[in-house]
């Protein structure tokens, strides 16, 4: 029935005036390739703002700068929606070593976000060395007490799509160390999260489980994690150290940032394209997830540039603490809610900003038909990975309302070299890539704007 649908839709979509879609996506790949201004604003949300973890200063000098940039565009509409958000600070830089006998070796280690600081004079026992949650419990209290836990657990390098060895990983990172402290563990050191062997420990989120003490966890580089490893297998009972002085402070107001086109024709009917705002506090947050965020603003952009006047309201939306929250993604889903706004599609870039392959969605069989059915526009731009399955983290919310939640699929074999590492910089990210991602974007709302779902 399924393939029946996708047959019927490709057959209407022949009806449609091809040749004309054709002509107006390459004006838009044209206009982003050519005069694009997505690279400039990731240079200045880079390098003269940088950081900007939900609650910081960076965070909050961010959404004034891109609620500018907006406003220069001279988009129909342009707004803050207030968000209460997790403050949480890592404090003076982290101290670690291997110690055996008179030896120390240093290892680059990050905290956690949302872990709890060491005692000022730091932790420091032997380690036990694991894999996953199940090796853990075999061992139980009597091996665990009293030692720090190293999951050790390397992300699948078989794996094509290094999401989701991602996600084959990082449950060791953001569960850890409750289970690590179930079976009295005084702390937890997790390998990175990333298929690089390099000597950048990728911090990220963590959550402490109820009625479970609330250890110290960092992450590990790849090199520290391999080096430590090889050393216990020599000397069981070397001893870690490591020292951190992060701190959660009370939740701290901030805001999502949104700016749109009003639709000629039916306006009640909302597109939204967006990344989030924040992004960790060990670099600048170029891939994650400023090149989401400027691709999106390209987007209306390039639309109002070309003088396309689209029949829905189109929306970009800078959300705020995805990465430790999902507060600004929880409210606008709320406040869409509330206002009995109805919102047709939802993508969002959160992938990086590398070359573009495609989308992923989650919907209706009928609407995920309708987005297949451009494939053979689009496909000449490299854009052949479009299916169901993606989406995203803000987006998410809209879900409940019956929105088509679609994910931007850019290259993601680089990706996870600089997530959440201080190597996330501007340096890291290709302006034609970039502005690729954009237009990329850019056609499928303008698709999606003509035709509705």
């Amino acid at each position: 029935m399924k393939k029946l649908l996708i047959v019927l839709l490709l057959c209407s979509f022949s009806s449609f005036s091809q040749e004309n879609d054709s002509l107006i996506i390459r004006k838009i790949f044209d206009e982003v390739l050519s005069k694009g201004e997505a690279y400039k604003t990731l240079t200045h949300l880079s390098k003269k703002i940088g950081p900007r973890l939900s609650g910081s200063e960076g965070a909050a000098k961010s959404v004034l700068f891109t609620k500018k940039v907006m406003e220069d565009y001279q988009f129909d509409k342009v707004f803050l929606q207030d968000v209460m958000v997790p403050h949480w600070v890592r404090g003076k830089k982290e101290e670690a070593f291997i110690e055996v006998g008179k030896q120390k070796i240093i290892v680059p280690i990050a905290a956690l976000g949302g872990s709890v600081a060491t005692a000022t004079t730091g932790v420091k026992a032997e380690v036990i060395e694991v894999k996953n949650f199940e090796e853990l419990k075999m061992l139980g209290t009597e091996k665990v007490k009293g030692k720090i836990v190293l999951y050790n657990r390397p992300m699948d390098a078989t794996k094509i799509n290094t999401f989701e060895a991602y996600g084959g990983a990082v449950n060791q990172r953001g569960g850890g160390a409750s289970e690590a402290a179930k079976y009295g563990a005084v702390g937890a050191i997790v390998r990175s999260m990333t298929t690089l062997n390099d000597d950048n420990p990728h911090t990220g989120g963590m959550r402490y489980a109820t009625g479970v003490p609330m250890i110290p966890t960092a992450a590990i580089s790849t090199n520290g994690a391999n080096l430590l490893s090889k050393m216990l297998k020599e000397n069981p009972k070397l001893q870690f150290y490591f020292k951190q002085n992060c701190e959660t402070l009370p939740d701290a107001p901030s805001h999502n940032v949104v700016g749109e086109i009003k639709g000629t024709e039916k306006p009640e009917e909302i597109i939204v394209v967006g990344g989030h705002l924040d992004s960790w506090d060990l670099a600048e947050g170029a891939q994650d997830d400023g090149a989401g965020c400027v691709q999106s603003i390209e987007v209306l952009r390039a639309l109002k540039a070309l003088g396309i006047k689209p029949k829905r309201t189109i929306r970009v939306v800078m959300f705020m603490n995805e990465e430790n929250g999902l507060r600004g993604g929880t409210k606008y889903a709320d406040l869409a809610k509330q206002n009995n706004e109805k919102h047709i599609a939802a993508i969002e870039s959160d992938n990086g900003g590398f070359t573009p392959r495609g989308f992923g969605m989650v919907g209706t069989d009928t609407q995920i038909a309708k987005i297949v059915a451009y494939k053979n526009l689009l496909a000449a731009y490299g854009l052949n990975e479009i299916s169901k399955g993606g989406g995203g983290a803000d987006i998410g919310p809209l879900g409940q309302q019956g929105t088509l939640l679609i994910g931007f699929k850019p290259d993601s074999q680089r990706y996870f070299d600089f997530h959440h590492a201080k190597s996330d910089t501007l340096e890291a990210v290709n302006e034609r890539e970039l502005n690729l991602g954009a237009a990329s974007m850019a056609a499928l709302v303008y698709l999606i704007d003509k035709y509705g779902l």
